[in-house]
């Protein structure tokens, strides 16, 4: 009798271990909470990885909560038409009007203002086109009278969306062999206007990330149009139902803590003596004028 309870024993026991080891992983994060799915899809621009400010955030977003970030960094409007498709979980974009059609949609929610930078105009030091100082208008004006070398991202990102409506507030149609599209991210486009001596609009964080490797020089900066504002958004639930709304949500909460917002106001700093970023929790477009 004793042998024929032990031997039911040892089976309910290998039932029971085999049982767990078919249930769905789950993390245990830093704040004790359990999580099923820990995969977080971030859909945001170049701008943010060529900067270097994704490699301090999703580390230490990582390690507080047990969520691991899949990063698609792309031009803003991809970023935006992924989260249209419910790929992705998460956006972090720059392009504030193409960004509220996505909210007004209704295929993303609670968009909120993070952080800003600004866009500048750089160029070769021989400046041909003469319109260091100039305002980004003046500038632009003067870059098209003298046809010199321009070269456009052309990729629909929150840099080229900026770019265009520049180029439309002067009147200009850019055209013609010096107007080129790259087509690639900011980092990419900046290292063809400086192989070509040509002028490009850039986002101040990855120009100061990649300087070290360019010649081109800051002309253009300071000017009210050329505010480069960042928001999150989560992909909403309702409309596409695999997404991963408690990740998104514990990302955007993120950014906007304390610690995410100190991280960046702090990056850049100590390595090029000024912020790559001005953080913005609690504040909203009108504190901007916009």
């Amino acid at each position: 009798m004793r042998k024929f309870i032990g031997v039911c024993l040892l089976i309910v026991t290998t039932i029971f271990f085999i049982g767990c080891g078919n249930a769905p992983s789950k993390t245990e994060t830093n704040a004790g909470k359990t999580i099923v799915n820990k995969d977080v899809i971030l859909a945001t621009t170049t701008s943010t990885q060529d900067s270097g400010l994704l490699d301090i955030l999703i580390p230490a977003f990582e390690r507080k909560t047990g969520y691991k970030i899949k990063t698609i960094a792309v031009g803003t409007g991809q970023a935006l038409a992924m989260g249209e498709k419910g790929e992705a979980d998460v956006l972090l974009v720059h392009a504030p009007a193409a960004e509220k059609k996505v909210v007004d949609s209704g295929a993303a929610i609670h968009r909120i203002l993070v952080m800003h930078n600004d866009f500048i105009i750089v160029g070769p030091t021989n400046d041909i086109a003469q319109m260091k100082g100039k305002s980004a208008k003046d500038a632009l004006t003067a870059i098209g009278k003298k046809e010199a070398v321009f070269v456009s991202r052309g990729d629909d990102s929150g840099t080229d969306k900026m770019e265009k409506s520049l180029w439309k507030l002067v009147g200009i149609k850019p055209s013609g062999a010096w107007y080129q599209e790259a087509g690639s991210g900011m980092g990419q486009t900046l290292k063809i206007a400086d192989e070509k001596q040509g002028y490009t609009l850039s986002d101040r964080a990855t120009y100061l990330a990649q300087k070290k490797n360019l010649s081109s020089q800051i002309l253009v900066e300071g000017d009210a149009t050329l505010l480069n504002i960042y928001h999150v958004m989560e992909v909403n639930p309702e409309k596409f139902s695999k997404v991963n709304n408690v990740g998104a949500k514990a990302f955007s909460e993120f950014l906007l803590s304390s610690e995410g917002q100190g991280l960046i106001a702090g990056f850049g700093k100590e390595k090029f003596g000024q912020p790559l970023f001005f953080a913005d929790g609690g504040k909203t477009e009108k504190d901007f004028g916009l």
